[in-house]
Order: C-alpha cells, then sequence, then structure tokens
C-alpha cells in the first residue's frame, strides 16, 4: 500500500483527519515525553502477545513506532510492521528505527479496518492505545484477525474508566471553569471507548476471536518536571487544545492555573508522575484443527 492513505482504504475519516492534522503532529515531535508516559505498558503487553524469535508482529495504531521496534528487538530473525493512519507520526517512527538501527521494523499507513492484510501473514497482533478509534469495531477486529494465522495472538491495552485515571482526575478538577460536558466518557471512537471490559470481549467474539481475557494493568507515567511543565503539555495536547478553544483567553489562564494546583501533589523529585489504569485484553485466532 502506497504510504499515503486514501479515501479508498480508509474507513475512519474523520480519525484520518485528526491524526494528520494538529493532533498528529503533536504526538509526533512529542515522542519522547508521550513515550515516558505510556512506556510503563509495554513489558506487560509485549509479554502477553508471547512474541518469539522469529515472529512476525502486527503494531496496530503503532503512533510514532516505539511499540513497533521493541516487538521487532523481540523477534530477532522475525519483523514487526506498524500500522497507522498518521503521516506525521509514521515519519517519526522510521526516523527512530533508522537512528536506533532496528533494521526489521516497517511502518505503513493505513487504516486497519479496510486495510488489505495478507490473510494469515502475522503471528502476533498488539496495540498500545490504538485499538480505540474504530468507527466500525468489528469490522476492524475482523480484518485483523485475519491478518493472523491460525492461532495467532492478539494482545492489546486501552483505557480503562476515565476515573481510575489520575491525568483526568487533574483535568475533571476544572469543570466549573472549561466546558469539560461528556469528555472522558465511553462511547463514540476515542480514548475511552472500550472502557467495558465485557463489552469488549462481545466485540472480540462477534470478530471471531476465541479464549478473550481482560485483566486490570497499572503504571505511572512520567508527565513533567514539574506541576506547571505538565500542565502546559496536558493543555497543549488535543483534549486539551479543544477545550481551552471554546472559551476566552481569561479563562484560558484560569484553567492553566487551577491544572498547576491540582497537579502540585504529584511532584516528586524533578518529575510529575500520574497513574494510568488500563485493560491488558488478549485473544487468539482460532487454532489448526486437530486430525
Amino acid at each position: 500500500m502506497d504510504r499515503n492513505a486514501t479515501t479508498a482504504t480508509t474507513a475512519n475519516t474523520a480519525q484520518a483527519q485528526a491524526w494528520n492534522g494538529y493532533e498528529g503532529a503533536q504526538w509526533a515531535r512529542s515522542q519522547e515525553r508521550w513515550d515516558a508516559i505510556n512506556d510503563g505498558f509495554n513489558q506487560s503487553l509485549l509479554d502477553a502477545a508471547g512474541i518469539r524469535d522469529g515472529d512476525h508482529v502486527l503494531d496496530i495504531g503503532c503512533g510514532a513506532g516505539r511499540t513497533t521496534r521493541l516487538a521487532a528487538r523481540r523477534t530477532g530473525g522475525g519483523r514487526a510492521v506498524g500500522l497507522d493512519l498518521s503521516g506525521p507520526m509514521l515519519e517519526r517512527a522510521r526516523a527512530s528505527a533508522a537512528h536506533e538501527g532496528v533494521r526489521n521494523a516497517s511502518f505503513t499507513q493505513g487504516d486497519a479496518q479496510v486495510h488489505p492484510f495478507e490473510p494469515g501473514s502475522f503471528d502476533a497482533a498488539i496495540s498500545r492505545y490504538g485499538m480505540t478509534f474504530f468507527a466500525d469495531p468489528v469490522a476492524a477486529f475482523t480484518n485483523i484477525r485475519g491478518a493472523l494465522r491460525p492461532g495467532g495472538r492478539l494482545a492489546f491495552v486501552c483505557a480503562a474508566e476515565a476515573e481510575s485515571n489520575e491525568w483526568l482526575r487533574a483535568l475533571a478538577s476544572l469543570s466549573g471553569i472549561l466546558p469539560l460536558g461528556g469528555f472522558g466518557a465511553p462511547g463514540a471512537p476515542g480514548m475511552f471507548s472500550l472502557t467495558d471490559p465485557d463489552h469488549t470481549l462481545a466485540l472480540l467474539t462477534a470478530a471471531g476471536f476465541e479464549e478473550g481475557g481482560a485483566q486490570r494493568v497499572e503504571a505511572a507515567g512520567n508527565w513533567g518536571r514539574d506541576a506547571e511543565d505538565a500542565a502546559g503539555f496536558l493543555l497543549d495536547s488535543g483534549p486539551g487544545r479543544h477545550l481551552l478553544s471554546q472559551v476566552t483567553p481569561e479563562v484560558q489562564e484560569r484553567a492553566r492555573g487551577a491544572l498547576i494546583e491540582a497537579l502540585h501533589p504529584y511532584e516528586d523529585a524533578g518529575a510529575l508522575w500520574l497513574r494510568s489504569s488500563s485493560w491488558l485484553v488478549t485473544a487468539v485466532r482460532e487454532r489448526p484443527a486437530r486430525g
């Protein structure tokens, strides 16, 4: 597939627009910061996928490619392919792989819901927060299942309920200042679309996966040097920027000050740590029939 996603191969057009606009550019230029926030989930994710030497691994919603590169190193003589809608993030992923000398990692721009994977070409599929943006989750999971060989493994991390994540609790403290509304609520495609593990497992079953399971995993992430730095980063991210765009500059400054105050208790020795709660979801494609 061409590196540039087209409307013919993209079902999630709204997400494609977002991740090829400000959101994707912000994540690409802030790769190290986002990895410092989310790296605490890497080992449990890769362990759950059971990646072995020689495996072919598919990383869905790979972003700037951190988990793709880690998976590629685990495969030894195998390979890892990262797939994402975002051109800016994939550009950063390719540059990082070249800089680190990870030659068995490659990256493709595309929509996992409709991407024409070669059937049965991967031993495992993984994702760190990349499975929640599908317009039709069952269609997406069905397509990913088809890319796995019989007995192929699926493992992904997705956000748990908003109130279990400290960064969202900090943002929630601004409810009297910013128009938070239903921010963080489950439902439409977005970060919190898979917060109900029973619903997620039902989607996987409908897509033909077997042996589904979900366990809660938690990790602390480094959001910045101190409360002021972390507040600035949070409000510069896509969700924060969207909220600020709806109020006046005066209210924006009031919100920034209030968020800094809410984050002060999380400062610790030159860093600000916030704990995130997620679901580690696993499943397998049906195993080969025994003769």
